[in-house]
Order: C-alpha cells, then sequence, then structure tokens
C-alpha cells in the first residue's frame, strides 16, 4: 500500500467497516465518546442487511418470558423510528418463535440512522469499498478505500470490522473460520422480496380454521386480540406445489404497510459468500426463486389472490460467512445453558436457529435458566491483531452459536459494545484487550444497555 505516493490519506481515532446495525451502532458509540470516527459503507445508503438484503422484522429485543435484553443504541433507533411513525415498536411474533418482533420501515430508517449519525460527530463514507489492510507487526494501521474518487488511506488506531463477512479481518491476516466445523458449509442465502394486496384478514382467518397447517407455537389464542406480525406454516400448500426449493414451509412478516408482507422463503445453499463466482450464481439463482415462489403464493395460498411483488431487496440475504477467531468462541452450550460472564458486553434471547446448509430443515436450541445468555467481551477481540475489534456478524463464535448471535437486535448490541470500547481503547492509549472490562461495563450500562 506505501507504494501510492499520490495516495490520499486520512486519519481518525477509530475505523469502523461496514455501515450495517452494528456498524451503525459502533460508530454512534465510539462518535459519542468523544472519538473522531469515519464509518465506511460500499452502498449509498445505511442499513445493511436490514436494508441492502431486506431483512425484516428485527428479532428479538427480548427473552421467550418477556424480558427486554437488548436496550441502548438499539432501542434509542426504535424510539426514534417510533416518534416519526418508522416502527409500531415491539410487537408479539404471531410465528411463535421469539416473544417479540419490532417491523420498521426501511425507508424511515436509513434517514434515522444517518441522523444519529452525523449527531455523533461521525464522518460518514458511501459508494467505499475496503480492498486492502496495511498491517505491521500485530496492528492494523490503514484500510485502502476505493471509491468514484479514486483511492483513499484511512490511518487510525482501532478499527472495528462490522462488514458481516469478516473482510477487515481476513484482508489483515486475522485469523478467521467459515461455516461448520466439519466442511465450512454455511447456512443458506435468501433473496428476500415484499408483497403487496395481501388480504391479511383471510390469511388470518385460514390459520384460525386450520391450526394443524402453521407452526406449533403460533400463538392462535392470541390471535384475535393482536396484530398479526408473522406467519410460519401453509404446510399441506407447501407440500402439494413441489416448488423446486429445499425448505418445507412458507414464512412472511407483515409490514410495514397493511397489505404488505415480507417473504423470507427462497433458500440458495452450497454456495460461499465470499467467493465472488459463488455470490454472483446465488443473486441469479434467488432471484429466479423469487419468481417461483412468488407465482406459488399468488396461485396457492389464501389471502394472496391479488398480491404482486413490491419490492425484491438489492442484494442476497447472507446469514454467515466468515467469522473472526477471537480471544473465545462462544459455543452452542454456552448459550442454550444461559451462561453468565464475567466480561459481558451483551445479552441475547434469541434461540439458536440453524437453516440447515443442505438438507430442508431449520435446527432449533432453545435457551434455559432466565432465557438469556452473555456475549462476552473477548469474541469481540481478534485473537492475533491487537487493534482490531469484531462486531456484528463476523464476531467469534462457532457455527451452532453463530446462528443467534447473527440477528440485528444482537448485532446492534454488539455493535455499541466494540464502538465504547474502541473510543475508549484510544482515550486511554490502551490495546482494546487491556481495557479495563469494569470501565467498559460502566459506559455501557450508562448508554443503558442492559448488561
Amino acid at each position: 500500500m506505501g507504494e501510492h505516493k499520490h495516495l490520499k490519506r486520512e486519519t481518525a481515532d477509530v475505523v469502523v467497516v461496514g455501515g450495517g446495525p452494528a456498524g451503525i451502532a459502533a460508530a454512534i458509540a465510539a462518535g459519542r465518546q468523544g472519538a473522531r470516527v469515519v464509518l465506511v459503507e460500499r452502498y449509498g445508503f445505511v442499513g445493511g442487511m436490514s436494508t441492502a438484503a431486506m431483512v425484516y422484522p428485527w428479532m428479538t429485543f427480548h427473552t421467550e418470558q418477556g424480558e427486554q435484553v437488548i436496550r441502548g443504541i438499539a432501542q434509542e433507533i426504535v424510539d426514534r423510528l417510533q416518534a416519526c411513525g418508522g416502527s409500531p415498536g415491539h410487537l408479539r411474533d404471531t410465528v411463535g418463535f421469539v416473544h417479540t418482533v419490532t417491523p420498521y420501515d426501511p425507508a424511515v430508517y436509513q434517514v434515522v440512522a444517518a441522523e444519529m449519525l452525523k449527531e455523533a460527530g461521525v464522518r460518514l463514507l458511501l459508494h467505499s469499498f475496503v480492498d486492502g489492510v496495511a498491517v505491521a507487526d500485530d496492528r492494523i494501521e490503514a484500510v485502502r478505500v476505493t471509491s468514484k474518487s479514486g483511492q483513499l488511506e484511512l490511518q487510525a488506531n482501532v478499527f472495528v470490522d462490522a462488514s458481516g463477512d469478516a473482510d477487515v479481518a481476513y484482508l489483515a491476516g486475522a485469523a478467521v473460520a467459515q461455516g461448520r466445523d466439519t466442511d465450512s458449509q454455511s447456512q443458506p442465502m435468501t433473496m428476500k422480496f415484499r408483497m403487496r394486496g395481501v388480504n391479511l384478514e383471510r390469511v388470518k382467518q385460514y390459520m384460525q380454521e386450520h391450526p394443524e397447517d402453521f407452526y406449533e407455537k403460533t400463538p392462535f389464542a392470541e390471535l384475535d386480540t393482536i396484530p398479526l406480525t408473522g406467519v410460519s406454516g401453509f404446510y399441506s400448500h407447501w407440500k402439494k406445489a413441489a416448488v423446486p426449493i429445499q425448505r418445507d414451509q412458507v414464512l412472511f412478516f407483515t409490514g410495514p404497510a397493511e397489505d404488505e408482507v415480507l417473504i423470507n422463503c427462497t433458500r440458495v445453499q452450497g454456495l460461499n459468500a465470499t467467493d465472488v463466482m459463488d455470490l454472483t450464481l446465488a443473486e441469479q439463482e434467488g432471484r429466479k426463486q423469487v419468481l417461483l415462489i412468488a407465482e406459488f403464493l399468488r396461485r396457492d395460498v389464501p389471502g394472496f389472490e391479488r398480491a404482486s411483488i413490491s419490492a425484491v431487496a438489492p442484494q442476497i440475504g447472507i446469514r454467515e460467512s466468515r467469522r473472526v477467531i477471537g480471544h473465545y468462541s462462544l459455543t452452542q452450550e454456552d448459550v442454550v445453558t444461559g451462561r453468565k460472564f464475567n466480561d459481558v458486553i451483551a445479552r441475547s434471547g434469541y434461540p439458536v436457529d440453524i437453516h440447515d446448509p443442505s438438507g430442508q430443515g431449520v435446527t432449533a436450541a432453545f435457551i434455559q435458566s432466565d432465557g438469556a445468555y452473555d456475549i462476552p467481551y473477548r469474541c469481540l477481540l481478534s485473537q492475533n491483531i491487537s487493534n482490531l475489534l469484531a462486531a456484528g456478524r463476523c464476531i467469534s463464535t462457532t457455527h451452532e452459536a453463530h446462528a443467534t448471535t447473527r440477528l440485528t437486535p444482537s448485532c446492534m448490541a454488539t455493535g455499541e459494545a466494540a464502538g465504547t470500547a474502541a473510543a475508549l481503547a484510544v482515550k486511554l492509549k490502551l490495546a482494546p484487550a487491556m481495557l479495563p472490562i469494569s470501565l467498559l461495563q460502566t459506559e455501557l450500562r450508562r448508554s443503558g444497555a442492559a448488561i
């Protein structure tokens, strides 16, 4: 990287790469600590999987018992969205998989998040792609950003990898893992899309008449008194139609508009989301599946007779790709036993939810004890790059535990922790691993985190 004499250079205290839910929370948190922060995002808008891949709704801020375990900046975003009509707040999950889901309008979220970044003093670089990392000894010195304006070298004291795919870690030569241990296969990718013109009253009526056709945990007793937020089932219709897609049910979520649903049914398996040729194939396969599923829904599913596709995601949704190997890797046992850690920086109540990399099903494992598990600070610390923190989907976990930490509210929570830690490390002139955990926890609690 040093060979470009004409390369433009900029310095910051903290550089966050990836403007998704984790990166947004990280940049806001670091900015509020007084750090000079640059947030780098490859699209022309922020929101990551929540906007670019239309992952919706946010699942979940609560435990199965209803305790809210994710607050802080994540809750602040929901409050701000609610205040301007961009979200109804936390609603009961009528699929019955979790206690609550949080619908939101992605167009409003993009604006609210950008406003909050601006208020925190964050410099936002959109249409900017990190394609190189300069490392000396065990430290990142700079990341190289490519954009319309040519190349830019961003130097900083601490870097936060919120890219989802552990891109910065990988380019820096940090230890990373991918997929499951046996064969490196990852959970399938999904192309999300929305349909308008759906008669949700008709859907609800069919559910009440045919409960056996839906997920066993659907709260049928409550359907008359709460809004329909999600539906998992129509098993008989799916089976009869024999759509050539490896899954076993119809899954969709309602909103933001009254006649609108987000459909989570496509399934692209066996491809590597960090390989450009595989990703190219995945995008095309995903879009073909969208048309197949839309046709099936219109033809066969009650309530969809007059529905039409209103939006298809700009990119395919990625559940799992690379992740950083940290000072500790969270395990499935940690999750299902609701393990507590002294260095807790975030909590989650989302169960283990593995979409089979090769088969049809989903493997779920629910959390015991009080319904929440802790995410330790050590999962954010790169094992071998001393000034790199991971946030969001690429934190240090096993393949199984990743199936819960990857969910958006958890990503927001680990993002806030990483951003806070990065800024404190700069302020105290310490390596992130040397940061007193009690100080980090105090700051997180001060900003409303539920730890």
